[in-house]
């Protein structure tokens, strides 16, 4: 499932316009995106939490020459699934 193939299921679940599914999905992954960017965690109760874990710099390889690089430290988001969301996969 991508994008317009969720909003089409929003619009037909909400009875929705395509149109109107396709931007309150917009919005929601817009005011998610925005939340993670100011470092706060955002929990949808029954469903997972995203948050922003930072990662150590580290050393790797360059896998075309072979040659040790240093990876910088970062931030990246990350999802942990809730307990409802892991039992309706299981199902």
């Amino acid at each position: 499932m991508n994008k317009g193939d969720l909003a089409q299921a929003v619009a037909k679940s909400a009875s929705l316009s395509k149109a109107k599914a396709w931007e309150t999905l917009n919005a929601t992954f817009d005011a998610i995106k925005a939340s993670l960017k100011k470092g706060q965690k955002v929990s949808l109760i029954g469903f997972g939490s995203f948050e922003v874990r930072s990662r150590k710099a580290r050393q790797g390889r360059n896998p075309k020459t072979g040659q040790t690089i240093t990876i910088k430290a970062r931030k990246v988001p990350a999802f942990k699934a809730g307990a409802n969301l892991k039992k309706a996969v299981q199902k």
